[in-house]
């Protein structure tokens, strides 16, 4: 069974910390691959500055000579909220129950999972790595409801992830990089220099597009 890990996010822009943290879980979760999902239209964020078709390029640009790294576009192609169980029904569809499907999510993004639309269907579609999130403000604890969701669904066995395609919630630890993108736009908005925080061909694609009030990377 294939073991495919999903990343999703707006990626406005990518950087080295989510580049790290997707290798770290391809080697602790012996994934055969990651995908890197963009967001159209994030439902719990504002809507991004920079275009779809902006961010998507850097990715595309970010996962470059990594054979484990998938760019997908499917939200990008899809009207109305980026809903990730929309998400998840489109893989599934296209994947069956032939593979493991591992949605990555930050602990911080977990507190607020019973907000997400249709919630509670995740699970039945997908499992769920938990990672912390480095220098996390949100110390929001669990809700009841969540807790019990935890506590039904929670395993410490990686290798349980690739022996059924969804229903399983397990926590992963990861290298801490302290690097955010929203750091990365202010260090740009003040013309401050952001590289070695994300790949040099993506600073050259943010310079060259005047993206963030850029003028140089």
């Amino acid at each position: 069974m294939q073991t495919i890990g999903l990343l999703g996010g707006t990626f406005n822009p990518i950087h080295f910390g989510h580049l790290r943290m997707a290798q770290e879980l391809a080697d602790s979760l012996s994934l055969s691959a990651v995908k890197f999902i963009p967001s159209a239209n994030p439902p719990h964020k504002p809507p991004p500055q920079v275009s779809s078709e902006h961010r998507s390029a850097m990715v595309q640009l970010a996962i470059t000579g990594n054979s484990q790294f998938q760019f997908d576009g499917r939200e990008l192609s899809r009207a109305g909220a980026s809903y990730t169980v929309e998400t998840l029904e489109s893989l599934r569809d296209e994947f069956g129950d032939s593979a493991s499907l591992i949605l990555i999510m930050g602990s911080d993004a977990f507190t607020k999972l019973n907000t997400w639309h249709r919630w509670q269907e995740l699970i039945q579609l997908c499992h769920i790595a938990l990672v912390q999130r480095p220098a996390s403000t949100n110390k929001e604890s669990l809700t009841k409801e969540l807790e019990t969701f935890l506590h039904n669904h929670y395993t410490e066995h990686v290798e349980d992830l690739h022996e059924s395609s969804a229903g399983l919630i397990t926590m992963q630890a990861i290298t801490p990089l302290e690097i955010s993108s929203t750091a990365i736009r202010q260090a740009l908005q003040l013309k401050h220099s952001a590289r070695y925080l994300m790949p040099e061909n993506v600073l050259d694609y943010i310079a060259a597009k005047q993206l963030f009030s850029a003028v140089s990377a």
